[in-house]
Parts: structure tokens; C-alpha cells; sequence
């Protein structure tokens, strides 16, 4: 581990001197003089005097050096039977038009811009050209529900909504005309337009504020790109809070663009011309580091997928595409393989394809279990790599370095911390623990460049959510162990934030949805395992007193408003209606061993609890119903 040791060690020691070096892998307009400096509540800055644009940086760089004829982006659409090419030179002029389009109506530096589409290329053109223009993107997954579109749309204030007329899924078409119109009529601020990109599977019917996309581009000039200053924030990117209350994640230029770079190289070993493939969504932070900025940052070409890893057309489509367009280097949730084994188990569909173009799997945002992970390890002759990173982070903080340094995968950990992130173990007494301790996992400040800058329009969350806990540590929110080598291993979360098939949502949020039913008196939500999408919410329900209405109807109820308010991705099909919660004598409900008895764990009754009875209760009620995995467990 010699190479990787000395960059380490570089990172932590003189972090100016190493991220200096690094930031020269990017064409800037101004190069930063001043690497690192510390804001007035003691959070780093870098770069802060330099200035470029990313869009630059990713574009009209790329075509300056010749690259314009190379494809920046391979659009596949099984869901819509579509593909398209779109070299640099074409995006570039594309995002150029936008720019201009936006510029007409209004939008400056500074301003924000809320984007709702698919995964369609435009939805990658409306960010560059908010990049280009210096506007502050909030990219917004498309089908999530009006109220949590509204809600972002309060927080963030946009001049204007860029959106597609529909998405498409598997088995319909999903009109986003009528969810954003009322999304802004549930909003007190009001967005002065709306542009939509019309697709023909479900044309939206345009109303006053409304513009359609082709006739702006058809009539725009192009726009030149905005000089920012490398602390001049990017984009917005909501995630969720432990209140309910999504935290609008700021993501600024410069540091951003320099991790990205240096990830692209060290961690994924792609090299310019290269084909990269990230099987996400442009809505989460996989999409916006891995499918937008860092490959065409890097001068790769990127994948842009609008299917399933199942059912477009089957559990091969991954395979297919990687063949088809000659990937190097592909990156998915833990989820997707999954479903592709629950379809495939023996991997047969595999051996259609020819993909010895393929070097790495890599797989996160949520944890790569052990028996996935040897599955994937015994199906494929590459190396199926883990690594951990966050929203807040915005690129990795562990990871198995291939262009730096390859080393043996233990199943079940991230490898090693990745240069820049000093990954320490906390004990609660704030003292670090040694080997094979569990205790929350921190990062000691400096972050390095590419993490979160504040939280959007309240900088005291930002620090009470983050800094306040360990002063001088970030808290990552996740409590694991580094092992003798070195090893990162992360257990889960600290908090009720449950991972959905790679999707962060707040059990407080579903709590808040549920606890407004006019029969509710109380509620609990927890995170329960899934075999196929990590962890999915069940929620427990005590009806007010005098209910004497139909269970089974109250819980329909349930499940569809928590549907309509937060929308499908929160997986929110089971309810369980009790008598009593477990709560400890000040009323705090016993959500840890809530998990525990659904995942079919051992549990022991805590001397704070105010009724043991209750607890025995729900753990019978959860076995009748075989919710989570006790009645499985009963079963083998």
C-alpha cells in the first residue's frame, strides 16, 4: 500500500500543497492563489480566489482540444425504443442555445433554476446551461410527489421550472405537467415560468407562465459562460432530514469540479475517450457527480440510461449496454443487482453479451451486502468493488483506488478512506477507538474539496447537523469500524433516515404524513431489511380512541397518502395497526428495537421502558402478520 499510503498521507499532512497539485488537472480562468482557507465558523474553503466554469471545464474545453467530434453522451431509452449520440460539440452548442433561452427570460448569476425531468439528455443540458449562466440548479427527482416538489420549490425560490412533460415507466406514462402545476399552487412562492420539454408519449397542454422548450431554442442566442468564483455555489440538492424538513445540500464550483476530476483518475481508473456508465437518476447525487459533471470533466463519454436493470426488456439490459456502447468502468446501487438476481439467479442472461470491454463494477449508496457481493463476484471476471460516500460529500470518501493503487476486496467493507477524508471512529465520549470498534464514523476538517458548503438558506442546520457533535469532525451519520488493515466497514445509520434502494427518505417525514390521518392518534415509521431493496418502511399505527372503523381500510388510507404526499419511491406498503408503541418513561419510542424485532434480531428489554408489555405486543403483532424477517426467521 506504499503509493496509496504516500498520497494519503500527502492529503493529511499538507493538504494545500496536495490539492494545489490537483487542481491543475482543470482548465481555470483565474488559478486559485489561495488553496485553503477557514470561514468564520471554522468550516474550509478552497480555492476561493481562483475562478472558471464548469461548463467550460466539461465542454467548450474538451472541443478546444479537438475532442468535439467525440460523443460526450450515449442516450439508451428502451422505455421510449430511442437512442442518440450527442457529441461534445453538439452538447456544447445545445447548452449554449439553453443558456440563452434562459437568459431571455431572465435568468442571472445567482438565480435558481428547479428542474424536473427523466433521464433524458435534455435534463443534462438544462444543468450545464444554469452552470453556464452561473445560476444555481435544484434538480428534482422526476415523479416525486407535488408536495415534495413544492416544498422545494419555497426553499429554493427559483425564477424558473425546467421540466418534461412525462416521464416514462415500465408499465405507463407519468404526466408531470399536473404535478408541478400543483406543486406551485401548494407553494407560497410562485416561479415566473415554467419551460417544458414536450415529449410525444404525452404532450402537456402549455398554460401562461408556460414555455415550450422547441420554440425557445428555436428562437434563443447562444450564451457565453458566467466567470464564477470557485466558492460560488453550483447547485442545490435536496436530501433528507431527520425533521421531515429536506436539507437543501449547496454544492460549490471549484472544489467540486477538482474531486471530481481526481475521482474520475484515482478511484475509477478512466482516462479521456473512455466509457463510463453510472446507472442512476440526475434527481440524486450519483447523477449529478457521475452521470453529468465528472465524466465529461474528464473527458469520457457518459451513458445516459432511461430503463430498469429489469423488465426493459429483461434482467440483461445492463449487460447489453455495456457491450453495446464499450464501457470501461460501470457504477450502480446494490438494489439493481438484486432485482437482476431475483430474475436471473444464475446468471444466464450474461452470456449473450460480450463485455470484455469492462474492467470495474463498482456499487454503492447503500450497503453492498455479503451474499450480492458474491454473487456479483462469482457471475463476473472483473473486480466488484464497494465504496461509500453521501449527498452531503458528493464524491467518494472510501473506496478501492484502481488508478492508484488495486487492493483485495473483504466483502461487506468500503476498502480504505480516499484521499483527503481522514476517516476517524468516534466512542461517544468523543475519543477515537481503536481497531475493530464500533463507534460513529467522522471526518476530521479539513473536508477536502467537492463536500457540501452549507445547507440551503440555513447555515445553523448546517452545523448543528454536521459539526456540533464532535467539534472539528463531520459527522457522517453512520457508525461502523476500520479493521486491523485499515478497512472501512460501515454498519448503517445513527439516525432514522432509511435507504430505499439507494434513496435516502426520512422516516420523521412519513411519520409526519401518517400522523395527520384524522384516525391517527400516534405513529411510529421504521426501516425494516429487504432482501431486495435494502431497507423499506412499515408503519406502526395506534388509532385514536373511540376508532371503530375497518383496520384494513385505515391502513389503504395510510398507504396512499404517504403515496401521494411523498410519492412511489418511498416504497410505503405496509402498515400495522397496535394498541401500544414502546416508549422509554420520557415518551421516546423504542425505534432501534422496533429494527431489531422486525429484522428478527435478539432484543432485551431496556430498564428505561415504560411499559414492558408493549414491546412483547408489537413483536407478536409483527409475527402474525409476518412483517420484516421474524417470520422468516421462524421458517428456516
Amino acid at each position: 500500500m506504499d503509493s496509496y499510503r504516500s498520497q494519503f498521507n500527502r492529503s493529511i499532512e499538507q493538504p494545500e500543497a496536495f490539492w494545489a497539485e490537483q487542481a491543475r488537472r482543470i482548465p481555470w480562468f483565474q488559478p486559485p492563489t489561495t488553496i485553503l482557507e477557514y470561514d468564520d465558523t471554522g468550516h474550509a474553503r478552497w480555492f476561493v480566489d481562483g475562478e472558471l466554469n464548469i461548463c467550460h471545464a466539461a465542454l467548450d474545453f474538451h472541443v478546444e482540444q479537438g475532442r468535439g467530434d467525440q460523443p460526450a453522451i450515449y442516450w439508451d431509452s428502451p422505455v421510449t425504443d430511442s437512442k442518440r449520440t450527442i457529441t461534445f460539440g453538439e452538447m456544447r452548442d445545445q447548452v449554449a442555445l439553453f443558456a440563452g433561452a434562459l437568459k431571455g427570460l431572465g435568468v442571472e448569476k445567482g438565480d435558481r433554476v428547479v428542474i424536473y425531468m427523466p433521464m433524458v439528455p435534455e435534463a443534462l443540458v438544462a444543468m450545464y446551461a444554469c452552470a453556464r449562466l452561473g445560476a444555481v440548479h435544484s434538480v428534482v427527482f422526476g415523479g416525486f410527489a407535488p408536495h415534495e416538489l413544492s416544498v422545494r420549490i419555497e426553499d429554493a425560490e427559483p425564477k424558473v421550472v425546467v421540466a418534461a412533460s412525462c416521464g416514462i415507466e415500465v408499465d405507463r406514462v407519468l404526466p408531470y405537467k399536473p404535478i408541478i402545476d400543483k406543486a406551485i399552487e401548494q407553494s407560497t412562492y410562485k416561479p415566473q415560468a415554467c419551460v417544458i420539454f414536450q415529449r410525444e408519449q404525452q404532450r402537456a397542454e402549455l398554460g401562461a407562465r408556460d414555455h415550450d422548450w422547441s420554440a425557445l431554442m428555436s428562437e434563443a442566442q447562444p450564451a457565453g459562460c458566467v466567470a464564477m468564483k470557485a466558492s460560488d455555489p453550483l447547485y442545490v440538492l435536496y436530501t433528507s432530514g431527520t425533521t421531515g424538513k429536506p436539507k437543501g445540500v449547496v454544492r460549490d464550483t471549484g472544489g467540486y469540479a477538482v474531486a471530481l476530476h481526481y475521482s474520475m483518475d484515482v478511484i475509477y481508473d478512466v482516462a479521456p475517450g473512455d466509457v463510463f456508465f453510472s446507472a442512476s437518476d440526475v434527481g440524486w447525487v450519483v447523477g449529478h457527480s457521475y452521470i453529468v459533471y465528472a465524466p465529461l470533466l474528464r473527458g469520457c463519454t457518459t451513458v445516459v440510461y432511461e430503463g430498469k436493470p429489469v423488465m426493459t426488456p429483461d434482467a440483461g439490459a445492463f449487460w447489453r449496454l455495456i457491450e453495446a456502447y464499450g464501457v470501461k468502468s460501470f457504477f450502480t446501487a446494490p438494489t439493481a443487482f438484486r432485482a437482476i438476481k431475483k430474475q436471473d439467479p444464475d446468471g444466464k442472461l450474461l452470456a449473450q453479451y460480450d463485455i470484455s470491454c469492462l474492467k470495474a463494477l463498482f456499487l454503492a449508496g447503500e450497503r453492498l451486502d455479503p451474499p450480492t457481493y458474491h454473487w456479483l463476484d462469482d457471475l463476473l471476471e472483473v473486480p466488484v468493488l464497494d465504496h461509500w460516500w453521501q449527498t452531503e460529500t458528493g464524491w467518494p470518501i472510501a473506496a478501492n483506488l484502481q488508478g492508484l493503487e488495486p487492493m483485495p476486496t473483504k466483502a461487506g467493507s468500503a476498502t480504505v478512506p480516499v484521499p483527503g477524508f481522514n476517516v476517524q471512529i468516534l466512542g461517544r465520549d468523543g475519543q477515537q477507538v481503536g481497531a475493530m470498534r464500533q463507534g460513529s464514523v467522522v471526518i476530521k476538517q479539513p473536508m477536502p474539496p467537492g463536500c457540501l458548503i452549507g445547507i440551503w438558506s440555513d447555515p445553523q442546520r448546517f452545523h448543528d447537523a454536521y459539526m456540533a457533535a464532535f467539534p472539528g469532525y463531520y459527522l457522517t451519520g453512520d457508525g461502523g469500524y476500520i479493521d486491523e488493515d485499515g478497512y472501512l466497514f460501515i454498519l448503517g445509520r445513527t439516525d432514522d433516515v432509511i435507504n430505499v434502494a439507494g434513496h435516502r427518505l426520512s422516516t420523521g417525514e412519513m411519520e409526519e404524513v401518517v400522523g395527520a390521518h384524522r384516525a391517527v392518534a400516534e405513529c411510529a415509521v421504521i426501516g425494516i431489511h429487504d432482501a431486495l431493496k435494502g431497507q423499506v418502511p412499515v408503519g406502526l399505527v395506534i388509532p385514536k380512541d373511540g376508532f371503530n372503523g375497518d383496520e384494513a381500510q385505515l391502513e389503504k388510507e395510510l398507504i396512499d397518502l404517504v403515496r401521494n404526499r411523498i410519492g412511489p419511491v418511498a416504497c410505503f406498503k405496509q402498515v400495522l395497526v397496535v394498541d401500544k408503541l414502546p416508549k422509554t418513561r420520557s415518551g421516546k419510542i423504542l425505534r432501534k428495537l422496533l429494527r431489531n424485532i422486525a429484522d428478527g434480531k435478539e432484543f432485551g428489554i431496556p430498564s428505561t421502558i415504560d411499559d414492558p408489555a408493549s414491546l412483547q405486543d408489537v413483536h407478536d403483532a409483527m409475527r402474525e402478520r409476518s412483517l420484516g424477517l421474524a417470520h422468516e426467521a421462524r421458517q428456516v
